[in-house]
């Protein structure tokens, strides 16, 4: 069948990669071994450009990998944007005696699973697959998943990238088509090569670490 594949970067890198030595991965190569019976029409890959606070060279590292997604042919690349916002909430490691509320600082993706959402309905509506796979376990996709499934009448399968003791998502599994785990064993086997010619002819090289 005709397959898109919409895979969700942060929640797949968490997910999956995340303290390998896998990070190098050709999604072009695995979204193909994943859907070997497949004709894979379109890979959209959802991400957000990272920030150098609490890592100087992570940008780098990220530019480097995008600029080798760039090669794979049919991906496209959706950046969505971190915002750096302050909350407050209870403390709750380590118990700390009279003391009820903290404020912090963190960094939230946004944009992203809207992203994917839009996407996944606005190229179903337009015929543009005759089935999708979605990379992720988010249950904020719930929804689209459902539309598309439900109005369009095309299948939408969710393959997660997490695996326990990580909890799969309930309610993906109680919309998609099917729900699978990713397999791991595929990480290796579809590594970039440690060097390669980028789109403009360039050499782009794995980061020596990462």
């Amino acid at each position: 069948m005709i397959t898109n594949v919409y895979i969700d970067g942060f929640n797949f890198y968490y997910g999956c990669v995340k303290g390998t030595p896998f990070k190098w991965l050709d999604f072009g190569a695995f979204c193909r071994a994943s859907l070997p019976s497949e004709t894979i029409n379109r890979i959209r890959y959802f991400t957000a450009l990272v920030s150098a606070d609490d890592d100087p060279d992570a940008p780098v590292r990220q530019t480097t990998y995008l600029r080798a997604l760039r090669t794979v042919p049919h991906l496209s690349i959706h950046e969505g944007r971190f915002f750096k916002v302050t909350k407050k909430g209870r403390l709750v490691a380590p118990p700390t005696p009279g003391l009820d509320k903290v404020t912090i600082r963190t960094w939230e993706e946004k944009v992203s699973d809207v992203s994917i959402a839009t996407h996944l309905v606005a190229d179903g509506f337009r015929g543009d697959y005759e089935q999708a796979v979605v990379v992720s376990n988010d249950s904020d996709l719930v929804e689209p998943i459902a539309l598309v499934i439900r109005e369009l009448n095309l299948p939408v399968h969710v393959l997660s990238p997490h695996k326990p003791p990580a909890r799969p998502s309930y309610h993906l599994q109680q919309v998609a088509s099917s729900y699978r785990l990713v397999d791991r064993a595929l990480l290796a086997a579809c590594q970039f090569p440690t060097a390669l010619p980028d789109i403009r002819g360039r050499i782009v090289r794995k980061p020596a670490t990462w």
